[in-house]
């Protein structure tokens, strides 16, 4: 039950763990999660939707791309001192980490202008600062490094395999190649995926085999339960049982020790029971505030019950 970082995992070997007993599988993720991390504290972050809507990619989960009718309304960026507002209230509310997200294919170098300010005001508060912008080139990655960027958000969203079921407007390699860029450039990386994509186990472990063996690997790893929006071509996807998505959750843990791994989108639809387990099995993050992206989120208040119901504290993990 070695907790050394491994960058060779092979699919066997990923599979072997989804098949293990779910008993034995938490246990070695919790003893590996409780080698590398407080088990009972959670970092919390805040995810603030800063351009909504009129993405010109097909991702077929979301609600932001123009090609599908989710009567969503378009909005132009936000100005800054909107987004400073929120980021007080989310650090007020206990969160340390203030993402910001605009439904960009890519930024353009006058778009990344606009938001390179409220980096900077954003990280003056004493937050960390974390975006999700699309793809990037290096040049852009290194102009978000010298801002002070700590963390950029570029998700692999589901396995190589299954990606062109999902997206044909960017392709699984563009992800890495934005990944890369941003690793090159020093800013710590933020990537997981999406469960609920009509993907079976082989592709979770396929995603979660290509998330570990990034060098380094992801210094957080968001994982998140699809929120089926009407109008795209995923609103009616069976999604994974509460077994599979915690299993996920613990295969993760095993396979990135040192990573903090996010419970992310889909938590309305998670009692108490299903994300202690989840708790258990290695996630050690989550967002606050009432709603990500263009998706709902639990309250601030009910998380801060559940915290204190699983004697969990909200101090800060490092990465």
């Amino acid at each position: 039950m070695a907790t050394t970082l491994k960058h060779d995992w092979q699919l066997a070997q990923v599979k072997a763990l989804f098949s293990l007993p779910f008993n034995d599988l938490l246990f070695q993720a919790h003893t590996i999660h409780r080698d590398n991390f407080d088990p009972n504290q959670v970092q919390v972050s805040s995810l603030l939707n800063i351009k909504t809507g009129a993405c010109p990619e097909d991702c077929s989960y979301c609600s932001q791309s123009s090609k599908y009718d989710t009567g969503l309304e378009r909005e132009k960026l936000m100005e800054i001192d909107t987004v400073l507002a929120q980021a007080k209230i989310a650090q007020k509310q206990g969160a340390t980490r203030f993402c910001m997200g605009a439904a960009w294919r890519n930024p353009t170098d006058k778009s990344l202008d606009k938001v390179i300010p409220m980096i900077k005001k954003v990280k003056a508060l004493g937050m960390e600062t974390c975006v999700t912008l699309g793809m990037l080139t290096p040049l852009q990655a290194a102009n978000l490094k010298a801002a002070g960027l700590d963390y950029y958000n570029h998700n692999l969203d589901t396995s190589k395999e299954n990606y062109p079921n999902v997206i044909t407007t960017r392709t699984f390699e563009d992800r890495l190649d934005t990944l890369e860029a941003v690793q090159n450039a020093g800013i710590n990386v933020c990537s997981g995926g999406i469960l609920g994509l009509g993907e079976d186990q082989t592709d979770r472990a396929s995603m979660l085999q290509s998330l570990a063996n990034l060098q380094p690997q992801p210094q957080s790893v968001p994982l998140n339960l699809l929120v089926p929006i009407a109008g795209t071509p995923l609103a009616n996807v069976p999604p994974p049982s509460e077994s599979e998505f915690v299993r996920t959750i613990a295969v993760a843990r095993i396979l990135m020790p040192k990573s903090v791994v996010r419970l992310s989108a889909g938590r309305t639809e998670m009692g108490e029971a299903m994300q202690a387990l989840c708790f258990f099995a290695g996630a050690n993050s989550i967002f606050y505030g009432e709603q990500l992206l263009t998706t709902q989120n639990p309250a601030a208040s009910t998380d801060q019950a559940l915290f204190k119901t699983l004697g969990i504290n909200t101090a800060m993990v490092n990465a």
